[in-house]
């Protein structure tokens, strides 16, 4: 069995379902500039699990091990945005994401930024999960940690933009330059203001990935 993640012209810049996409209005994917994955980033696990065509990088799952990849350097704000196209089929219990962290510096004290998709069966829709964990915490009340969503459009068919804008005062969270969730600086304890990383990743979440866990990582599918 295969899950596979593609990743098309990643791009970073340091410093409810409906039938058609709502106009954003404007577009912030257009002011920044598209970097060539090796310069920006590493293997971190499943190096077997990644494959590299000129812009276009996939990572996979299997019974074996996921993949996932980690910027070189760390940032303090930005945007930060890929395109991204999701395996079709059964794919319950795993999650593919793109995120900013700092887990690894702070370990169990952490600040995490997250875009999530939570894999799913033939017959349902994948489901975007967004994530804001300040300093080992995402209560939900103070802190707003998950919100998800359902796309305007099956996210296995092409490949789609999704971004995170991350400044000193709000978190964005982008799906081709649409804005579907704001989370503002309300103070200093509930907004990330240390350093992160960027990281991609795909892997067996199937303790609650699909339906709180109820539905599995089943590897008899590919």
């Amino acid at each position: 069995m295969v899950f596979l993640l593609s990743l098309l012209l990643l791009s970073l810049f340091p410093s409810s379902n409906c039938e058609n996409p709502p106009s954003p209005g404007y577009y912030p994917s257009s002011s920044v500039e598209s970097l060539q994955f090796n310069k920006v980033f590493r293997n971190l696990w499943g190096p077997q699990h990644q494959s590299l065509n000129q812009d276009t990088l996939t990572i996979w799952l299997d019974h074996n091990s996921g993949s996932g990849f980690k910027s070189l350097r760390d940032y303090r704000s930005g945007y930060f945005g890929t395109f991204v196209k999701l395996q079709p089929g059964y794919t319950a219990g795993i999650i593919t994401s793109f995120y900013l962290s700092n887990s690894e510096d702070f370990p169990g004290n952490h600040d995490e930024i997250d875009i999530e998709f939570l894999g799913t069966t033939p017959d349902k829709p994948y489901v975007l999960q967004t994530n804001v964990y300040i300093k080992g915490s995402g209560d939900g009340h103070i802190i707003g940690r998950e919100m998800q969503f359902h796309l305007w459009f099956d996210p296995t068919k092409d490949f789609h933009n999704y971004a995170i804008l991350w400044d000193p005062n709000q978190i964005i969270f982008f799906v081709d330059d649409v804005p579907i969730r704001r989370y503002p600086k309300k103070s200093d304890a509930t907004f990330p203001q240390r350093p992160m990383y960027v990281y991609g990743s795909i892997w067996d979440a199937s303790s609650w990935a699909t339906e709180d866990g109820r539905i599995k990582a089943d590897y008899r599918y590919s």
